[in-house]
């Protein structure tokens, strides 16, 4: 059998030219960019989240989503039933008052059907999408979520997540109302009859919605070429994935890469370390403060094999790290999807991939600010130098991960 290489991974992305997109760093520049857009809104807004959490800032954006009803904009949440799970009856209730739409996707089961185990269960809405009036979308890692919500105490005050979003305006905005819609129709689909008819109308409500998308966010000259990237359990199931490997395969100089949760395949592992390989510096930017042990621990459990392929890793302390981004030679990924098996095997997730020097070169600015204020460098040695024990703890994390990946069928990718 062949070696994997750049042939089998080609440039599949349906670039479009003409769109503006502004990086958001945090939670910081983001709601506030988030809120006005709402403020401005003339006709729709529609929300997509893992996480709506009532805190300080769920509760403003309630607000300002419940200002906009009152201006007659018609409001639409979607959001997911495990990670809103706290929260989802009392977001109904708020939603209801101010006369909004709210669905949840994939609501927990109760009763005794909680503790039934369902491969369904697991395949969750993570994607962070909001499309305001047909023609701005924001999209990233950002839930709604304090920047300082429940983040860890370093001894030097609470620090932000270190997150990331786009906001974005041109023909990509297209692409990002159509999943959208297209979702919230899927959710509201019932036993019906008159299938025929329906699908006719649903062919014809598409071709007047693309019609009306092409007016609200056409080209912008100087615009930069960007595609949306989604990835779900139906038509993309590998886009962003198959994405990353070949761009890094095609990569010549610079490949950095900051994700929250890393956990790659063997065929992201491959093209990284084929990209070091020939002399691709290849950088890592990971959690150095634990979320979630097990996903934290798995990850530390591949630093020796990495290092060894002359693979760079550093550790970001002051905060937890929740950005999914990346720079490849010029071209730019900000978006939901991390780099492990429930991103990429499982959840919908969609990403914004910029062609455009500038860009890039603003967000690797960003990351490497960080890499030489906030991060520490991970060496051989200090791998070497932890004990047995962390070591064993390390590897069984590992395993029970891919004991997980083994349940969706697709153990033979990890």
């Amino acid at each position: 059998m062949s070696q994997p290489g750049p042939e089998r991974y080609p440039d599949f992305v349906r670039w479009r030219a003409g769109n503006t997109i502004r990086l958001l760093q945090n939670g910081g520049e983001y709601f506030p960019a988030l809120f006005e857009a709402i403020d401005t809104a003339r006709f729709s807004v529609h929300l997509e989240t893992y996480i709506f959490n009532l805190d300080d800032t769920g509760l403003k954006l309630l607000s300002h989503l419940r200002a906009a009803c009152k201006r007659g904009v018609r409001v639409r949440v979607v959001v997911d039933g495990f990670g809103s799970a706290r929260h989802a009856r009392v977001l109904a209730g708020h939603f209801e008052q101010m006369g909004a739409r709210f669905r949840v996707y994939r609501p927990e089961p109760e009763g005794v059907e909680f503790y039934r185990f369902s491969l369904r269960r697991l395949r969750r809405l993570h994607r962070k999408v909001v499309v305001v009036d047909q023609g701005v979308a924001f999209v990233g890692g950002i839930n709604v979520l304090d920047d300082l919500f429940d983040v860890p105490e370093t001894g030097e005050g609470p620090q932000p997540r270190f997150d990331f979003a786009v906001q974005v305006k041109g023909p990509i905005v297209h692409d990002l109302f159509r999943a959208q819609s297209d979702l919230w129709m899927r959710m509201a689909w019932r036993h019906r009859t008159d299938w025929p008819a329906f699908y006719r109308r649903v062919r014809g409500w598409r071709r007047r919605r693309d019609q009306m998308l092409a007016q609200r966010s056409p080209p912008v000259s100087e615009g930069v070429r960007a595609a949306v990237l989604f990835r779900d359990n139906v038509r993309f199931r590998k886009t962003i994935e198959s994405a990353y490997i070949g761009a890094i395969y095609r990569a010549r100089h610079d490949v950095l890469i900051a994700n929250s949760y890393f956990l790659p395949g063997k065929a992201l592992k491959t093209a990284l370390q084929a990209a070091a390989a020939r002399g691709v510096r290849v950088r890592l930017l990971l959690q150095g403060q634990s979320e979630y042990t097990l996903q934290f621990r798995a990850c530390r459990s591949m630093y020796g094999r990495l290092l060894s392929h002359g693979i760079e890793i550093y550790e970001y302390m002051p905060s937890y790290l929740h950005a999914k981004v990346a720079v490849i030679d010029g071209r730019a990924m900000v978006g939901s999807a991390n780099m492990d098996p429930f991103s990429l095997l499982l959840a919908r997730e969609a990403n914004v991939y910029v062609d455009d020097a500038g860009f890039a070169a603003l967000l690797q600015a960003r990351l490497e600010a960080q890499l030489h204020q906030s991060s520490r460098l991970v060496t051989a040695l200090h791998d070497q130098r932890r004990s047995w024990w962390t070591r064993f703890l390390d590897a069984c994390a590992h395993r029970l991960v891919r004991l997980g990946v083994a349940i969706t069928g697709r153990s033979a990718e990890y």
